[in-house]
């Protein structure tokens, strides 16, 4: 792994104070793939790897002039959604990049339930992802519940991965990404389509509590890969290899779902991903 930083990475989302997803996630992520990770936070959340006992919004024109200055400074060569809440913080995140055309890619983690089950997304803010920020990301990254109520489709299988994705690009999407690790089954597949194509990656799931920010992680992870230009299918790919050893390796922490091994070596020999 080069050591110099390469690649602005702007994370637009909410904090976790347990420290394993969320914007800490994010950075931790960001900077081990070799990326320069900024940030504007939505909301603070009071979370541990029991739960989130709470969530307290950032108002959105905070959340607004976060992004203006850092883009406007320092700029970024690819920005990641999390936590967004709230309808209004949907569409105040969208508004703000739609004054920053430069920004080259937008990974949008379409961030609705915390991995103990607290609702991170509002009701009303799935029609405003839909409406007016997945129509401008280069990849979306739902899990299977996340995928299912964007489509309003039952997910059972790969080939309901498969389906989801397709309606998912009929948003205006570039690209969307259905994992399934909400499926049941010894192997994990996750489905890359684009409007050419479809790639379904998979890997052996590893039987564990200790899943906490897989979502946010992977997302983070991938675009960094991306703001260094990494072409999309490697820099899935090579996000999915991360994310498997850093689960492999979690540390063990906490009473709950605990937090993965940011520090986790890529390249490890054991048990690739594999795509097709």
């Amino acid at each position: 792994m080069n050591t110099s930083l390469q690649g602005r990475v702007l994370i637009v989302a909410g904090s976790d104070s347990g420290g394993g997803a969320g914007i800490q996630a994010d950075i931790k992520s960001v900077t081990a793939m070799g990326g320069f990770a900024m940030t504007a936070v939505t909301a603070i959340t009071v979370q541990n790897t029991l739960g989130v006992h709470g969530i307290h919004d950032v108002p959105v024109d905070v959340v607004r002039a976060q992004m203006k200055a850092v883009l406007d400074d320092i700029g970024a060569d690819a920005v990641k959604t999390g936590m967004l809440h709230s309808a209004a913080m949907v569409e105040a995140v969208a508004a703000e990049l739609g004054e920053h055309a430069a920004v080259p890619f937008l990974v949008v983690d379409p961030v609705m339930v915390a991995k103990g089950g607290a609702s991170l997304l509002e009701g009303t803010a799935v029609a405003a992802l839909k409406e007016v920020l997945i129509p401008l990301a280069t990849l979306v990254t739902p899990n299977v519940p996340e995928a299912e109520a964007l489509t309003g489709r039952t997910i059972v299988d790969l080939d309901g991965q498969k389906s989801a994705a397709d309606a998912l690009l009929g948003l205006g999407c570039d690209a969307v990404l259905v994992k399934g690790g909400h499926l049941e089954g010894a192997t994990l597949f996750d489905v890359l389509a684009t409007q050419e194509t479809i790639e379904v990656f998979s890997s052996p799931r590893i039987e564990t509590r200790h899943t906490h920010g897989t979502g946010c992680t992977l997302a983070s992870a991938i675009a960094a890969l991306l703001a260094q230009g990494i072409e999309l299918s490697l820099a899935v790919e090579t996000a999915r290899d991360y994310v498997h050893e850093a689960i492999r390796t979690a540390p063990g922490f906490g009473k709950g779902n605990g937090p993965l091994n940011f520090l986790a070596a890529l390249g490890d020999d054991e048990e690739p991903s594999r795509h097709e």
